[in-house]
């Protein structure tokens, strides 16, 4: 069969498109030809995607560098015949590998719980007869009928339409149903104006049509955008990428110490197997073991929170990426706005009206100067203007359970809504002048017009509505507020329709006569000489959330893109709504906004500076989008997308972190995304940012609490080799201290809760290292104390003549006693514990207390000794680990204090030096 490249449907006359795929457009297909195309095309599905299986999810868990290290750690602990250093290694790597596991499996669960599954049938012609089937079923060159409700099963080349309507908002981001026509168009006409094809996955909302089915499967616009997503990259999250990084470098380090312990033992006369266990116990030491499990775990309680506000996360770096965000980019249709059309707006007999509510729930009001000004409301003007809306009308609201719905057209919908905040009732006014007769909107006269008679004996009433420049040049009058008639001030109709349109809103004019009551039918002759009524404009507004949730993250520091099929001026208008940075109500100083035509020949360099400076986006396509998120990362960005329709996925793949709306998201944004929000709310991002943020926070505070430790023990290791003395604490005794403390005192950590200053903050800089200057600063320094404290109370009992194993002991008990302590200090990276509130963090003084009693066990229980060489010890011993743990916090509040006071006089140096006027004369 002859096949043309899928972009030239359009374009191709629909005879000739018919005859290219050897059908018949009153006929169809015939069942052998049939079979045979479904043998040669296959179902009429976009093909699975086959994640990994169970076992290979699970074997993904240890693909993590700092998991490698401590696996190497164990054989080596193996083969050398240390079997409890080996086993409790293995055990952390296998707690990290199933926590993580578990989480994503349940975030698994919970999108298919979330998924409505449901089977599409189309109603299509074949051998002459018109039936039911599976879409599945279709194959190209299958004559298709369209009706209001029914989803497009797949691409259509359109034979015929009468008033056809098609909601592609999934597919181009644009809000506002689109006319469809059987035309023919030229070959650049962009995907959003293709006004003769129906798309896979749209839906149609009025009206009905014939087309011929062009693509079928991967081949229609929602499988390419399915190949796009397969393009995109899967990237590491910022705190995936960090934590390699560190892992990387901490291996290095590791394995440096560890050859300087062998050689410097070796040059020095010792056994080359005792040196070779040395370095084992420094490397032992040195690798922070409970790092993988805090990760895992800390995100995990992230992840629990976000579920708590509606959120799922498929992944579990994702809660944490957003806690990286520098900008965030959205879709504007059903994530920024309520995509449903509100009437916004009413400009009846000179005066301008506005209203309050959103969406197609008929509550709230109609206003002048911001109160209800009943004579407004009761001028027959308004009143005739709000009626021609609702009865020149075909469409429907109805209550569900979920809200307000319309069956029909969303502007129509939208016309019965704002009728309903005046007061007026559809079932009422039917009953008091029930509809005689219809001029259906047709495009070639753009309006439609509707008759209605006068139960009470009046004369009947004709109600016309559509485009403002067809109707007025159908009115030479106009009414008053008073209800008497005038001439029409067409210039003054032209004025306020431009002012409102440069609003974003969609524009429609009312008009009306009295009819003789003789009149039962109505022809396009007797639209004219009509009276004007006035103007409604719409628009589908943002979510009040969500203008609530952008203030926030710019405050926070996140700089807030939209990127929307829709058009130019509806996109700028919402964006000046919603309080994008940089956007006022002065139309001087309203958003640049560049579209799809504007971008489509700059180079990708150009697109860089672009992305960085434009916030607002219109007209994008689905591969615009996923070259503004790489633009964005490319100039070191961390992006986050969010988006619903098929168009967004391939960007939501792409993005540091992909949001999907779970409600009116589709399947495919889903599979695409990182993170599911159940509620479609956008506020939920500045939520996701805060918990991010925390969980960083608490990760950094863990890291900092940790390795200090890792340091101290290696230090002390590093020590005894280069004096010459026996080790002050032994493999198994350090793996001890650095497991028993992770779990029971750093992960309390993880549920710190988060500082009042988190959002205030500017976003980390992703190129940023985990740890600051300062912080490495504090981490050596606390890890010399422990050097001091447990080297030197090492060597005090011996002096003393203590055993080497009570020596021991007292050593262990000081890294403990000293991570105790420290642990306050780290509640906070810069405040003090009473700041905070002592009691603020509850799992800490559990944890410290199953601390202090387990060793109190390690030390003095037989069992303990026997398995960890250690021995009781007195309280002369006792208090001098106390002394040394008290230590440490006063050294540490100190260092916070003087650093928190240089930061001060900084600041207040670099303000004074800003207020100051410049003067050249001046020699200072």
């Amino acid at each position: 069969m002859e096949t043309l490249n899928e972009r030239l449907w359009h374009r191709t006359p629909a005879d000739e498109v018919v005859e290219l795929l050897k059908s018949d457009s009153n006929r169809g297909l015939d069942r052998f030809e049939i079979e045979a195309r479904q043998r040669e095309y296959g179902p009429n599905s976009l093909p699975a995607r086959s994640g990994p299986g169970p076992l290979v999810r699970f074997l993904i868990q240890f693909h993590q560098p700092l998991l490698y290290i401590l696996l190497i750690a164990a054989v080596i602990t193996a083969l050398l015949d240390e079997w409890v250093d080996a086993s409790v290694i293995f055990g952390v790597v296998l707690v990290n590998a199933i926590i993580g596991y578990l989480q994503e499996s349940k975030a698994a669960k919970a999108l298919e719980a979330l998924a409505r599954t449901t089977l599409t049938e189309a109603r299509v012609i074949r051998s002459g007869e018109t039936r039911n089937i599976p879409s599945t079923e279709l194959v190209p060159g299958d004559v298709v009928l369209l009706q209001s409700g029914d989803k497009v099963p797949a691409d259509l080349r359109l034979l015929r339409s009468r008033d056809l309507q098609v909601d592609e908002s999934a597919l181009t981001g644009e809000s506002v149903p689109v006319e469809k026509k059987a035309i023919d168009l030229q070959l650049e006409t962009p995907l959003a104006e293709r006004r003769n094809m129906a798309y896979a996955s749209t839906l149609v909302t009025y009206g009905q049509g014939r087309g011929v089915v062009v693509a079928t499967a991967g081949n229609t616009e929602v499988g390419r955008i399915s190949e796009l997503i397969s393009l995109a990259d899967v990237l590491e999250t910022p705190l995936t990428r960090k934590i390699a990084k560190f892992s990387r470098l901490l291996l290095v380090v590791i394995l440096l110490l560890a050859a300087v312990t062998f050689i410097v033992g070796v040059s020095r006369g010792q056994a080359k197997f005792e040196m070779f266990m040395a370095a084992v116990a420094l490397a032992v030491g040195a690798i922070p073991e409970g790092l993988p499990a805090a990760v895992t775990i800390t995100l995990a309680i992230g992840v629990s929170r976000m579920a708590r506000r509606r959120a799922i996360i498929r992944k579990l770096p994702a809660v944490e990426t957003l806690g990286s965000t520098t900008v965030v980019c959205s879709d504007k249709t059903g994530t920024l706005t309520v995509n449903q059309m509100t009437v916004l707006e009413i400009w009846s007999a000179g005066q301008q009206l506005r209203t309050s509510g959103s969406g197609y729930e008929p509550d709230g009001r109609i206003e002048v100067g911001g109160e209800d000004h009943a004579e407004v409301l009761a001028s027959p003007a308004v009143r005739h203007c709000l009626q021609a809306g609702i009865q020149c009308n075909d469409s429907q609201l109805i209550n569900t359970e979920s809200g307000w719905k319309v069956q029909g057209d969303p502007t129509e919908g939208a016309l019965i809504a704002v009728a309903g905040k005046a007061g007026l009732d559809g079932s009422q006014l039917e009953a008091e002048s029930p509809r005689l007769d219809t001029i259906p909107f047709e495009s070639q006269h753009q309006y439609m017009a509707t008759l209605h008679e006068n139960v009470a004996g009046q004369p009947r009433h004709l109600y016309v509505k559509g485009a403002v420049e067809v109707l007025l040049s159908k009115c030479p009058l106009a009414m008053t507020r008073s209800g008497e008639t005038g001439p029409l001030d067409v210039a003054l109709v032209h004025r306020q329709v431009e002012a409102m349109a440069a609003k974003g809103l969609r524009v429609l004019a009312f008009a009306g006569k009295p009819l003789p009551p003789t009149t039962n039918e109505i022809r396009h002759e007797d639209t004219c000489d009509l009276v004007f009524y006035g103007l409604q404009g719409m628009i589908d507004p943002p979510r009040s959330e969500a203008i609530a949730a952008i203030k926030a993250c710019q405050t926070a520091g996140i700089r807030v893109k939209m990127i929307t099929g829709d058009h130019a001026k509806t996109a700028q208008a919402i964006a000046i709504q919603l309080g994008l940075d940089g956007v006022h109500q002065d139309n001087e100083q309203a958003p640049i906004v560049k579209t799809a035509n504007d971008l489509a020949k700059t180079s990708d360099q150009q697109l860089i500076e672009i992305a960085d400076q434009v916030a607002v986006f219109a007209r994008a396509t689905p591969e615009l989008k996923l070259r503004l998120v790489r633009a964005l990362q490319a100039n070191g960005h961390i992006v986050a997308m969010t988006g619903d329709g098929v168009n967004d996925a391939p960007a939501l793949k792409q993005a540091d972190i992909g949001v999907a709306m779970g409600i009116t998201g589709t399947e495919v944004a889903k599979e695409a995304a990182d993170m599911v929000l159940t509620d479609d709310n956008f506020a939920s991002i500045k939520a996701a940012v805060e918990e991010g943020r925390g969980v960083f926070d608490n990760l950094t505070k863990f890291i900092v609490w940790t390795l200090p430790t890792n340091m101290g023990e290696g230090l002390v290791i590093l020590a005894a080799i280069f004096v010459g003395v026996a080790l002050p604490i032994l493999p198994v005794q350090i793996l001890w201290v650095n497991m028993t403390t992770a779990v029971l005192l750093g992960l309390m950590l993880a549920f710190e809760p988060k500082e009042d200053d988190i959002m205030t903050r500017a976003p980390r800089d992703p190129q940023a290292p985990i740890l600051t200057g300062d912080l490495i600063g504090r981490i050596v320094l606390v890890a010399l104390v422990m050097l001091v404290g447990a080297f030197g109370s090492f060597e005090w009992a011996i002096g003393r003549g203590y055993s080497e194993t009570v020596a021991r002991t007292i050593a262990v008990n000081v890294f403990v006693m000293v991570e105790v302590i420290y642990l306050f200090n780290c509640r906070s990276l810069t405040k003090s514990m009473f700041e905070l509130g002592v009691m603020s963090n509850r799992w800490i003084g559990l944890g410290v207390a199953t601390m202090v009693v387990l060793q109190i066990a390690f030390t003095h229980l037989p069992v303990m000794n026997r398995i960890f060489h250690s021995a009781p010890i007195g309280w002369d011993a006792w208090w001098r680990i106390l002394l040394t743990g008290l230590a440490t916090y006063m050294i540490v509040g100190f260092e916070k204090w003087l650093r928190r006071k240089l930061r001060s006089r900084a600041s207040a140096k670099n303000a004074s030096m800003s207020e100051r006027p410049m003067n050249t004369l001046d020699p200072s």
